[in-house]
């Protein structure tokens, strides 16, 4: 039996997808129609897909691997944050930099390079200490430049 039925996804507005201009041609499959210039995400669909995650996810935290979750837009965040620390998970709830998993130790020399560069920059953290992707979890940073007296 499914955990997430179609009147649930329905009441949510999860049929609601990007507009139909900024559209990635993989997700023909998936779209139902295209109304007012946005596209109607197959709820039937997204059902199985959803259980067929869920299953993946058991089996990984089963066998002890990490979840990293993420989610930057407002009405995710809260409740991404709530539910990966329920589960003892790291998540990501602020800026995404690009390129962090698949370019990684680009992301880290440039990180090293900034952090050396010196007293004109300061620290702000991006990430939940517990993130797996990081080079030192405690230690990833975004910098910004101080402003000058």
């Amino acid at each position: 039996m499914s955990r997430t039925n179609f009147e649930q996804l329905l009441e949510a507005g999860t049929h609601f997808g990007h507009l139909a201009r900024k559209w990635n041609p993989k997700m023909a499959p998936y779209i139902f129609d295209q109304k007012n210039g946005i596209h109607i995400i197959d709820l039937h669909k997204t059902v199985v897909k959803i259980d067929e995650a869920a299953e993946v996810l058991k089996e990984m935290a089963r066998s002890g691997r990490k979840v990293l979750f993420v989610a930057t837009k407002k009405q995710a965040k809260d409740v991404v944050a709530t539910k990966a620390a329920e589960v003892n998970m790291p998540s990501v709830t602020e800026r995404w930099p690009g390129g962090m998993l698949t370019n990684f130790p680009t992301i880290r020399k440039a990180v090293k390079k900034m952090s050396a560069s010196g007293p004109s920059w300061r620290r702000t953290s991006v990430l939940s200490a517990t993130c797996p992707v990081c080079p030192a979890p405690s230690s990833w940073s975004t910098f910004r430049k101080r402003p000058t007296p």
